[in-house]
């Protein structure tokens, strides 16, 4: 299995010692596929749809609707992978830039930031989703969310602060607004360095939070059995 990644940011210099950068994590997060790197934050993106068997978006401190022209350029190339029925899985910016390509909407939620490990329900099970929950856990560092599902568009899971966390569109396009790629160590490193930005109110709760179990293996599996689709 070979997948592109759209890289569209990078691991902060200072943490890259400690934490690499987010090429590794994906990595770390699914050992067993081949990733072939494209930087979209700096315009590098694959010349086909058809370059990968699989294509997935990262994370980034930018917002997808930033008047940028690699986001513009990003977005239509995953509308192109969606025309092409071809195989796409969006992680939190990457989550939202496949909403916004497909017609959806994305803005600052107001519930503000998403941080720490959060519980969600999933409202659908689909063939996929194996083993099956009912409820799951993951890490998360947003404060943008989809507001508005793209056109074909279904919500899987959320909870209250976030309605939207997993979404699919057709049979093979699927995101998710937390960080599985991410360790409970950079998240809260992460959390510990935007106080300012979130309040030490929020920072606490989710440097708390950080004692739950968060399902990482299990949307490995998920991410198989979805790729593994006829």
């Amino acid at each position: 299995m070979t997948v592109g990644l759209l890289v569209c940011d990078q691991v902060r210099p200072e943490y890259r010692a400690e934490f690499k950068d987010y090429p590794d994590m994906f990595q770390a997060l699914f050992p067993a596929y081949t990733f072939k790197l494209y930087k979209a934050f700096k315009g590098e993106l694959p010349k086909s749809v058809t370059e990968c068997d699989c294509f997935m978006a990262t994370g980034s401190s930018h917002s997808v609707y930033e008047d940028l022209d690699w986001i513009k350029k990003t977005k239509a190339f995953i509308k192109a992978i969606y025309e092409g029925n071809g195989y796409f899985i969006g992680f939190c910016f990457g989550h939202q830039l496949m909403a916004e390509a497909l017609g959806g909407k994305v803005a600052k939620a107001k519930t503000g930031w998403c941080v720490g490990v959060h519980e969600f329900k999933v409202y659908r099970l689909k063939k996929w989703m194996r083993p099956a929950k009912t409820k799951v856990n993951f890490l998360m560092m947003c404060q943008d969310q989809v507001l508005a599902l793209p056109k074909n568009g279904i919500s899987l899971a959320g909870n209250a602060d976030c309605p939207n966390a997993i979404l699919q569109v057709g049979d093979r396009m699927m995101s998710i607004q937390a960080h599985p790629e991410f360790s409970k160590a950079y998240d809260r490193t992460l959390m510990e360095a935007r106080v300012e930005r979130m309040g030490i109110e929020k920072v606490q709760k989710g440097i708390a939070s950080l004692k739950k179990v968060v399902d990482m293996e299990l949307f490995r599996s998920w991410v198989d059995k979805f790729l593994q689709q006829e």
